[in-house]
């Protein structure tokens, strides 16, 4: 692709590494507005990346557990119900959380809450309420533990978001950062989680309270519509192909090289947006950065996932879209049915549970066979009183290096050297979960997307001060439970 090819028509080139919801989102806002020309490069063969789904024994799956949530700019929402029109379903939340061998509704309810809660829960959470019970700091910097233990008291912390922090991420909440509890967990205070029970009751729900948004045939629908929208539009997508280098003339962009079956090419831009890890992209810098750049993009962790489908002969294994398990002793962190999300009675006879392991690649767990995996994931249910007693017609497994952030204390200086290097490399912008090391939604990541294309000018310049802006909105982004 050449110089000459790249301002075609007029509008600068934007090339998009990578697929997922932010990848794709800005392909599509980029074209169907005419602001540039787009090609998106992504790895795999499909698009969504870790939002995204593909078919096992005819059931429609995804990379766990993935909602369209009503907190959803309404804009991007819109443009969602256009695209995918009635294959986008307004669904029921119905899962729940077991909580010292007990099983609590989730969303939380009023009256499950009061009938199913652990009376020693219960009564250590009203001690820790009337006491005013807070974590002793011993002159020590916020962290995860002390955020959380401060604001919902021991109980809660030590009984739920605890044990489950240590299983998420892998690591004791005191060496997690503050801002994994600010961002990470929505009911972070006592009045939020009461808050939360409120929009159970009839009356006092907020607008889509207890409800979320899924397509008909899985998750990475959502990626795919807006990719056939973005194509449509004009924009290339460069499948099964790998980023090896992205390179800069003195401090401004000049090209992406990639590997594809086999071959090397290139091509030549002014502008690269990335939505790879960011320790990834800084690695991937050509000429490389300054040492200390390279050093702190080392110490920037991922937690990574091994999903363990199971395929059963049966047509629903229960009526929950999801089950969470906070405690340890059961290793797995969620269960889900996609069958549930998509209100889906096809295949009869056939039914798939996807179950999430956090682990890490050279874990023991990282290199089990399917089979292995399928065995241990029929003992762990069994062990929490959900025995598998339909026939298990097939194992498989997927593993994500890159499922979630780590905060580890003291992230953010590493986080804000690389950071703030990359946003001096003129022509380059960084956005999505992975891009800017964030917790984060769908809807959130659509949200950035949709913000970057309004911050390219006719002439392939960036707003800085407007993109800057921005970053501030993304730093009040909290998850969704």
């Amino acid at each position: 692709m050449t110089e000459t090819a790249q301002q075609n028509g007029g509008l600068p080139h934007v090339v998009v590494l990578g697929a997922g919801p932010a990848g794709v989102g800005a392909a599509y806002e980029l074209t169907r507005n005419g602001r540039a020309r787009v090609t998106v490069i992504e790895q795999r063969d499909t698009v969504g990346g870790n939002a995204g789904s593909f078919q096992l024994d005819g059931v429609w799956v995804d990379y766990g557990s993935h909602r369209l949530h009503p907190a959803c700019d309404p804009g991007i929402l819109n443009n969602l119900r256009e695209l995918l029109g009635e294959d986008l379903l307004d669904r029921p939340r119905h899962g729940r959380i077991r909580l010292e061998n007990q099983w609590i509704h989730f969303p939380l309810k009023p009256g499950d809450l009061l009938l199913r809660t652990p009376k020693k829960f219960a009564f250590g959470v009203a001690t820790d309420m009337v006491r005013k019970k807070v974590a002793a700091t011993n002159g020590q910097p916020d962290s995860f533990a002390s955020v959380l233990e401060h604001s919902l008291g021991r109980t809660i912390c030590q009984g739920f978001y605890f044990p489950y922090a240590r299983k998420l991420w892998g690591l004791p909440p005191e060496q997690l950062a503050a801002t994994q509890a600010r961002r990470r967990v929505s009911g972070n205070s006592v009045g939020k989680i009461l808050r939360k029970v409120a929009n159970s009751v009839p009356g006092l729900k907020r607008p889509g309270a207890g409800r979320f948004f899924y397509p008909r045939r899985g998750y990475g629908e959502i990626s795919q519509r807006l990719c056939e929208a973005a194509k449509l539009a004009g924009a290339q997508f460069v499948m099964k192909a790998r980023v090896t280098a992205v390179e800069r003339e003195g401090n401004s962009i000049a090209a992406v090289t990639y590997e594809s079956d086999g071959q090397s090419h290139r091509i030549p831009t002014r502008n690269v947006w990335s939505t790879l890890p960011i320790s990834l992209l800084v690695r991937s810098m050509h000429p490389e950065p300054p040492p200390e750049v390279l050093q702190a993009a080392t110490r920037i962790a991922f937690r990574g996932m091994i999903l363990i489908y199971l395929t059963l002969e049966q047509d629903h294994f229960s009526e929950y879209d999801a089950h969470y398990f906070p405690e340890e002793s059961i290793p797995i962190s969620r269960l889900s049915e996609p069958k549930n999300y998509s209100a889906s009675t096809e295949p009869r006879g056939t039914t798939v549970l996807c179950a999430e392991l956090p682990s890490d690649p050279g874990t023991k767990e990282w290199e089990m066979s399917d089979q292995e995996l399928g065995d241990l994931l029929r003992q762990w249910l069994e062990q929490a009183g959900l025995p598998v007693h339909a026939k298990t017609l097939r194992v498989t497994t997927r593993r994500l290096r890159q499922a979630y952030p780590v905060y580890v204390r003291g992230y953010e200086k590493d986080i804000a050297l690389a950071d703030q290097w990359l946003g001096q490399v003129e022509g380059l912008l960084t956005f999505g979960r992975q891009g800017l090391f964030v917790h984060d939604n769908t809807h959130h990541a659509l949200y950035m997307a949709n913000a970057a294309a309004k911050c390219l000018g006719t002439d392939g310049s960036i707003d800085h001060e407007l993109w800057a802006r921005y970053r501030e909105i993304f730093e009040t982004h909290v998850v969704e439970d």
